[in-house]
């Protein structure tokens, strides 16, 4: 999904793996479907179902913790947190600093949305979260980098006309481009980015990146994570 700026994360040490009754999931709490606080206050999406799910299988006790998205990567190598489940695509950046699990989210596309689909995203004003890949792939384009915090932003600036185009991931923008009546529309062609969406861990808990990666696989190999992923994306989402 998206891609962290490393700076502050290089500048933590990465802490060795802690034997712990609990193992603490880090997300960010502020991405539908991925994960997302509902009415009740609670945590909700694909990645809670998964995360969960995967937990179950582990036999690991788990429980949540939210954390912003611009910090998400510092807070787990300083040990806040034992995993991140946040949207995050696998990068050769990323991969420098914490290590992934197999992917549980094939390689997705990123697209523009803007108010018509015919806004020229290569010289015009596009706006991305902030330290995503999608905001290091609008700054090397011939158009104006506008960042923000968080993706509804990108949305809100492009509706006051702040911006020409809000660049992120598809199935993110998807229902709300629905949920327009046309207000909003896609823009050009889908860009492939990323290798996918996996679970961070720091690289010193081999033992915990092992135990999540054979139920992934397991879960893979008898359908249950296409089950998820049809539940939260619809029947079209990208399966294994």
């Amino acid at each position: 999904m998206r891609t962290l700026t490393l700076a502050v994360a290089l500048a933590l040490s990465a802490g060795g793996a802690l034997a712990q009754d609990v193992v603490r999931m880090g997300t960010e709490g502020a991405y539908p479907p991925y994960s997302y606080i509902n009415d009740q206050g609670e945590l909700e999406g694909f990645e809670i179902d998964l995360g969960n799910e995967v937990c179950a299988r582990a036999g690991l006790t788990c429980e949540w913790v939210t954390n912003e998205w611009d910090s998400i990567i510092p807070n787990l190598v300083s040990g806040n947190y034992d995993t991140i489940m946040a949207g995050m695509s696998i990068t050769p950046e990323r991969d420098a600093v914490i290590d992934f699990t197999q992917n549980y989210i094939p390689p997705t596309p990123s697209s523009y949305i803007g108010l018509t689909p015919d806004v020229d995203v290569t010289s015009g004003v596009v706006a991305a979260q902030s330290t995503t890949m999608q905001a290091s792939y609008v700054a090397e384009t011939g158009a104006t980098l506008l960042e923000f915090a968080t993706q509804d932003e990108t949305i809100a600036a492009v509706q006051n006309g702040e911006a020409d185009a809000a660049f992120g991931d598809t199935d993110y923008f998807a229902p709300i481009v629905e949920a327009s009546g046309g207000a909003l529309a896609f823009v050009g062609e889908p860009v492939p980015l990323g290798d996918g969406i996996g679970i961070g861990v720091r690289e010193s808990d081999t033992e915990l990146k092992a135990q999540l990666d054979e139920v992934i696989a397991a879960m893979k190999a008898d359908g249950s994570l296409n089950e998820l992923l049809a539940k939260w994306f619809g029947e079209a989402a990208p399966s294994y």
